[in-house]
């Protein structure tokens, strides 16, 4: 069981409050038949009637997808993920094509040397439309995760993210590929870390949910934070009114890390709605992202994954990064999948072990072009 918090700003956080904790969690780096041995892995070999795992082999983390139509009507899927030094987009007609050599745009490229917050180490971006118009929200910082040893020394352990923020860029058209994006002001985290911070939409209501420290210079455990949105750059919940809507106070959410302490992580969260009786979950990331203990966890409202639909919106399909070795070097390198999961007759998701496949091509998907 969670930990129950004050809830006064919104129903959903009240709701969000008193959630548990389901015990299933999706781990893509351990539970597989195939071991993930690097030379089991492979590459991504899409045809008509299957598709195998891993869907993009370049290295990236913090993969999302949405699918959108154009304006002839044609179904498309955007795909993005952290590359550290811009926002860049995919496309493709193909949920299940090889990501590797899809088309793709970058739609946001500072000047890593321009001293700005939202200059360097540019993580976990996503798009999303909302009230018919795109926003790509991500966390920079103007540091390289190299602060002031003044700010690392007031951290009880050294923390290198801690000049991390958020910030919003908005689409001047409706079809996202083709627009051209302006950035909007920082978004308000109060002067506090704040990283893979998504949209949720709840009753005519938009908030920002993020992964949060407790103050200034907690560095650990990262939790999960909400705040009230007046639109999709403005935050106007006070400080007083963020509530912590999860703290990663559960045996698998902490790893020893070479650490006095162990580190507890919640962070990567996604809203995932059933489409059939309506309920909300916050699927997350929890444990430690270059450790064999990293893993999904999901808070359930009384409503580093992301999710989207097959072509004709008949399955429901997971979009996730996994390692191919339970130890990795310093240098993190995660592969992108994809895998289709089901319902529960609790209407709680039910996700598949992570494979390699091969597996059956999204309902509706079509024909390769050679």
């Amino acid at each position: 069981m969670k930990s129950p918090f004050l809830a006064e700003i919104a129903s959903l956080v009240s709701c969000i409050g008193i959630a548990t904790v389901v015990g299933q969690v999706f781990d893509p780096n351990r539970g597989s038949s195939s071991g993930w041995d690097p030379a089991a892995v492979g590459t991504n070999k899409t045809t008509n009637a299957t598709y195998s795992n891993p869907v993009m082999t370049l290295n990236v983390g913090d993969p999302f997808m949405t699918k959108y139509n154009d304006q002839s009507g044609d179904v498309w899927y955007l795909f993005t993920y952290t590359t550290n030094t811009n926002v860049t987009l995919k496309r493709s007609r193909y949920l299940t094509d090889n990501w590797d050599h899809a088309e793709s745009r970058v739609i946001f490229n500072p000047d890593a040397n321009s001293g700005e917050p939202w200059s360097t180490s540019l993580w976990a971006p996503e798009i999303h439309n909302i009230s018919g118009s795109w926003y790509a929200i991500f966390t920079a910082t103007s540091d390289g995760d190299n602060p002031l040893p003044l700010l690392d020394a007031l951290c009880p352990i050294n923390c290198p993210a801690i000049n991390h923020r958020m910030f919003v860029l908005a689409a001047d058209g409706p079809d996202p590929w083709t627009a051209s994006y302006s950035l909007k002001p920082m978004l308000e985290t109060y002067d506090q870390f704040a990283i893979d911070g998504t949209y949720f939409q709840y009753e005519n209501q938009l908030y920002h949910i993020y992964s949060c420290w407790e103050d200034k210079y907690s560095a650990w455990p990262a939790n999960l934070c909400i705040t009230k949105m007046s639109d999709p750059w403005t935050v106007n919940s006070t400080f007083l009114e963020r509530r912590i809507i999860s703290v990663p106070d559960q045996p698998w959410e902490q790893v020893p890390y070479g650490r006095p302490i162990r580190l507890a992580t919640n962070e990567g969260p996604q809203q995932l709605t059933n489409p059939k009786t309506g309920q909300n979950f916050v699927i997350y990331s929890a444990a430690r992202v270059n450790t064999p203990f990293y893993c999904l966890g999901m808070l359930e409202l009384v409503g580093h994954a992301s999710f989207t639909t097959s072509p004709d919106g008949l399955e429901d399909y997971i979009v996730y990064h996994a390692m191919t070795t339970p130890n990795p070097p310093a240098d993190i390198y995660r592969t992108a999948r994809i895998q289709k999961f089901t319902w529960n007759e609790d209407g709680t998701p039910n996700f598949p072990l992570a494979e390699n496949g091969p597996f059956t091509v999204p309902a509706g998907q079509k024909e390769l072009t050679q």
